[in-house]
């Protein structure tokens, strides 16, 4: 019986041989995946009788509106506590330029360096170019505004608490708001700077978008429009996560959303009624209007940390250091600061909440905002497993919660109803549940033309293809494309498998889709090969995200934080599906057919086998106590 099902295995494993030897020759004619595959796992800007009539005059607007207003769904990129900030994309002009500006709500103008500016940084994107643009006019100056030495354009000018500025001249132009918005592209007036100076000079980010309350924030100017509600909404991903969301426009708040009052007429700053906070479930012992000393406590998401009043961060120190008496105590990353460190508490994100205790916001109304160790922590950039406490003293009584408070959060500005709301999530996944919440198809990306076709400009598509082969029915089999990076980081293995990660949240694609397909070095230069391929179980990649990777890798939009280096991408490739030919599809069925016959035709064997050893067994058997014929008697010798 050994012996039989030995040659069923042997013969079974050599059916599963040559079954696997011969399908996957077929297929490597039309789809090879690469050999070496890395699936995926996973910036500091620091009440007027006008604004009342402006707040009155805005809500009975409003009030006349239907419900049926659209919003402006857009992503968010960078890493706050990594880059000090995060950014969104905007379009300017015809035809339009994209530009990475700084989220902001505590400002009230966005501004873009120009081309004229004579005191600009180097930044991500090129130059507003006015001069190019078909659709740009200058904003005259007029009596409700600062005009320039030769009185014919309005000006602005914006000094931050870190003391960077920005200036220059008020113009008007198309802004479009990209692919995911409902909205259509408006005119609205933004500021083309000529000079720029402190973090503004030295950030990568473009410029800012002022989200605050003003009539030159972009909130404002949209909501005068009617063409949105007044409201807006930020998302900001998690420690380690880039991105999130953002949309500007009216959502449903979800049912466990739970809000603060805000004054508008107190500040033109976003304000919260925060009455006391507890840490580890005790209320820290301050006297009462601690947090709301001069504009109270403002959100602002163009702020890194948060800064409380000196006696309330010392009482906040305290009761940190308490709870977490066993970490070792270490110096800050940065020996000019005193910063509050500790080490021992691992590199794992999700431990925190075990190690360091839960705080909780308390606002006037009794309703409580639950903050977890990410939301007052920062990662110690030079020891590994080790966190700073990233709440810092202010000079001033005005408490300030920058973003770091708010990661992992849905924040809802609803401006309309004077209150913002919060909700715990996960913001890294809120930007598909967004994106993809049953709005209309959206408009082509800033383009005036109603037709739904994007091509891609043949001076811009890889050799070998048409320049509009996204426009039809066309599948794509897999996409490649080449990134040259230079880096002093010795560990190139990490590097790149933390790269792979962060292509896959900047394509939006599936964790398994993205493979490394080659390296090239020289030196400190190295050139990596990527493939996009289809997620299971299709074999290609539809048209509505092809065409979303393929833009997104034709205009240089995969965005990955400054640790990495210099990075450029070289050049792309999108491959078709190919299908069987008839040859080949012949043979499959022959082969699928001959599989068949051959394990039916084993199966026979081997069921007759088992029967033909039953019967020798029953054969050789004889019961105990039978008589034995004669014919086996031998005589006994005497």
């Amino acid at each position: 019986m050994a012996g039989t099902w030995f040659h069923l295995t042997s013969s079974f494993l050599i059916v599963c041989y040559v079954i696997g030897f011969l399908i996957s020759t077929v297929v490597a004619e039309n789809h090879q995946r690469p050999p070496t595959v890395l699936p995926l796992s996973l910036s500091s800007r620091n009440h007027s009788l006008h604004r009342h009539v402006d707040n009155l005059r805005r809500r009975l607007f409003q009030s006349k509106l239907s419900g049926s207003t659209p919003n402006s769904r857009l992503r968010l990129y960078d890493d706050l506590l990594s880059n000090g900030y995060h950014t969104a994309r905007l379009w300017i002009g015809s035809p339009p330029r994209e530009f990475a500006l700084i989220v902001d709500t505590g400002s009230t103008v966005t501004y873009v360096p120009c081309s004229s500016c004579s005191h600009c940084g180097y930044h991500q994107d090129p130059r507003f170019q006015p001069e190019m643009s078909s659709t740009y006019q200058p904003v005259k100056c007029n009596p409700s505004c600062n005009c320039d030495d030769e009185q014919k354009q309005c000006t602005y000018h914006r000094r931050y608490a870190e003391m960077s500025s920005s200036s220059g001249l008020l113009g008007e132009d198309l802004v479009s708001f990209g692919n995911e918005s409902e909205l259509m592209p408006q005119r609205a007036v933004f500021g083309c700077e000529n000079v720029e100076t402190g973090d503004l000079y030295n950030q990568r980010a473009d410029g800012i978008m002022g989200l605050g309350r003003g009539r030159l924030s972009i909130m404002d100017q949209l909501v005068d429009k009617g063409v949105i509600g007044d409201s807006f909404s930020l998302c900001y991903g998690g420690m380690d996560v880039d991105g999130g969301a953002m949309v500007l426009g009216k959502i449903t708040p979800p049912p466990d959303m739970v809000f603060s009052h805000s004054d508008p007429f107190r500040s033109p700053y976003y304000n919260i009624e925060m009455k006391e906070i507890h840490v580890a479930g005790k209320r820290l012992e301050l006297p009462d209007g601690a947090f709301d000393g001069r504009h109270g406590t403002v959100l602002d998401s163009g702020t890194t940390y948060a800064y409380f009043r000196r006696d309330a961060f010392a009482a906040f120190r305290d009761a940190i250091l308490s709870a977490v008496h066993f970490l070792k105590r270490i110096p800050g990353p940065d020996p000019t600061y005193n910063d509050i460190c500790f080490t021992g508490a691992g590199r794992d994100v999700s431990q925190l909440p075990k190690i360091f205790p839960l705080v909780e916001m308390v606002f006037n109304n009794g309703k409580k905002l639950l903050l977890s160790p990410e939301n007052y922590l920062f990662r110690h950039s030079k020891t590994s497993g080790a966190y700073c406490l990233g709440i810092f003293p202010n000079s001033e009584p005005t408490t300030l919660l920058g973003g770091i408070v708010v990661q992992n959060t849905l924040v809802t500005y609803d401006r309309g109803n004077d209150r913002i709301g919060f909700l715990k999530t996960n913001c890294s996944e809120q930007w598909r549940r967004v994106q993809f919440s049953g709005a209309p198809a959206p408009t082509p990306l800033v383009s005036p033309s109603k037709d739904t076709k994007m091509e891609i400009p043949s001076v811009l598509s890889p050799s070998g293809s048409p320049s509009n082969f996204l426009a039809g029915s066309f599948h794509v089999g897999f996409i490649t494309f080449d990134m040259s990076i230079s880096t002093t980081d010795s560990n190139l293995k990490s590097i790149l498998k933390e790269l792979t990660e962060l292509i896959s949240e900047e394509l939006e694609v599936d964790n398994s889709q993205v493979c490394l397909l080659n390296v090239t070095s020289q030196e400190k230069d190295y050139l990596v090969r990527w493939g996009i391929f289809p997620a299971e179980p299709a074999n290609y990649i539809s048209n509505t995200i092809a065409r979303s990777i393929i833009l997104r890798l034709r205009d240089h939009r995969i965005q990955l934080p400054e640790r990495f280096g210099n990075y450029k991408l070289m050049k792309w490739n999108a491959e078709p599906q190919r299908k069987l030919t008839s040859r080949q599809h012949r043979f499959l069925i022959m082969l699928v057919g001959s599989i068949t016959t051959l394990i039916l035709s084993l199966s026979a064997i081997g069921i007759w086998l088992v029967h033909q050893q039953r019967q020798r067994q029953q054969t050789a058997y004889e019961p105990v106590g039978a008589s034995i014929p004669e014919r086996y008697l031998q005589p006994l010798q005497s």
